[in-house]
């Protein structure tokens, strides 16, 4: 199960650096095709609408498809084939200054790459048995955090490159990856025939699987308004502009660092219990963080933050997957990503409305995400209460 991780996580984080590659040098293509800069922002938004509704139905398409052996391997490997390709044609495309050709490039791409997100998650949920899957989980998003940390840094070093050469490099690199589904469904399922599958606890039914998918909402909102809108406004009371690219990946360091220790939490506690104290610890943090006296405590509460997320990241893959065991695992966690796009949209949306630099709406979000991520964490603590697992009584 480990290689496998280690393979997943591998894929996420080329993943990651494709769309960090594309935010990046989207700008500058987009004036190559002749598109104004003011659209950018809506291209972004339609970019995550886009991800909104093929991460579900990506996700259900998986379900399906995934129960004939190999064949939700070469499906992904097809639909990442078709989104390499698109994303190597988007520097090559834009300097003919057509913006419909450009779009719909970038469409293609998006489209397609939403089968990086939810089917990985469901051959997780298929194969892997309960106890593992928060190990695998951790391993996967480990590579999502490796890349959230080096974001800053890449952006740094591709500053006046020709963008033909990234999007080449992380296109060709990405599906080259991916070519190994194949091989990792098949270990897989290998490995899940030689292991009998523990019993799964007592899941959410009904509207308690509404309640966790509020949670995650509010969750997702709460990260978005922490990291996305508030993080360099916070730093920038004690540091200069120049060294925020060096600052803000402390969030990520403690990702991808505290990612472990929940990963042994969930082991023992159960998924909606790690996941409800990552939104507390997260929510108290993130208040701790916009009263901050010293740039040494932001930089040890955004690192807590950070870890925080970890654990509710990791802990709702794991739970969205138990939710849809047996059989739903993609619609599960493709409605998991879905939301998380929504959050994403949202941010974006208050962005390209300019409400982020009203003082009034600016005060608030200092705020929101301790509020959203308390409420997550209180919807969770209820949802552990009424779906624990049944006490086992001695023979």
């Amino acid at each position: 199960m480990t290689r496998v991780g280690i393979y997943f996580a591998a894929v996420q984080f080329l993943f990651v650096t494709c769309w960090t590659v594309y935010v990046i040098f989207l700008p500058q293509l987009a004036a190559q095709a002749g598109i104004e800069k003011k659209w950018v922002i809506y291209i972004l938004m339609a970019d995550q609408a886009i991800f909104t509704l093929m991460d579900f139905a990506m996700g259900v398409a998986a379900d399906r498809v995934q129960r004939v052996l190999g064949r939700l391997g070469r499906l992904l490997v097809a639909l990442t084939a078709v989104s390499c390709i698109a994303f190597l044609l988007l520097p090559l495309a834009a300097p003919s200054g057509s913006p419909l050709l450009f779009l719909s490039l970038i469409a293609i791409w998006a489209v397609t790459s939403s089968a990086l997100r939810a089917p990985p998650m469901a051959l997780l949920g298929k194969y892997v048995p309960t106890p593992k899957l928060p190990w695998v989980s951790t391993l996967t998003l480990l590579g999502m955090g490796i890349a959230g940390a080096g974001a800053p840094y890449l952006t740094v070093s591709l500053r006046g490159v020709d963008p033909r050469l990234p999007f080449a490099l992380s296109s060709i690199a990405l599906i080259v990856a991916v070519s190994a589904m194949l091989w990792a469904e098949k270990h897989l399922a290998g490995t899940a025939a030689e292991a009998a599958q523990d019993p799964v606890a007592k899941k959410p039914v009904g509207a308690g699987v509404v309640l966790f998918f509020a949670a995650v909402t509010l969750l997702g909102l709460g990260f978005q308004a922490h990291f996305a809108l508030n993080s360099a406004p916070l730093y920038l009371r004690f540091a200069k502009p120049a060294e925020l690219d060096y600052l803000m990946p402390v969030f990520w360091i403690g990702f991808n660092l505290l990612i472990f220790p929940a990963c042994r939490a969930n082991e023992r506690f159960g998924g909606t219990v790690v996941m409800a104290a990552g939104a507390v610890l997260g929510a108290l943090a993130s208040a701790l963080a916009a009263i901050a006296p010293s740039l040494e405590s932001l930089l040890a509460l955004q690192f807590l933050v950070g870890g925080a997320w970890a654990a509710v990241l990791m802990s709702a893959m794991a739970a969205a997957i138990a939710i849809g065991h047996v059989g739903r695992e993609g619609a599960a966690t493709g409605g998991l990503f879905a939301l998380l796009a929504i959050a994403t949209f949202t941010r974006m949306g208050l962005v390209a409305a300019q409400l982020n630099k009203d003082p009034a709406v600016s005060a608030l979000l200092v705020w929101l995400p301790g509020f959203a991520w308390l409420a997550a964490g209180l919807l969770l603590l209820w949802l552990t209460l009424r779906f624990r697992p049944p006490a086992e009584h001695p023979a």
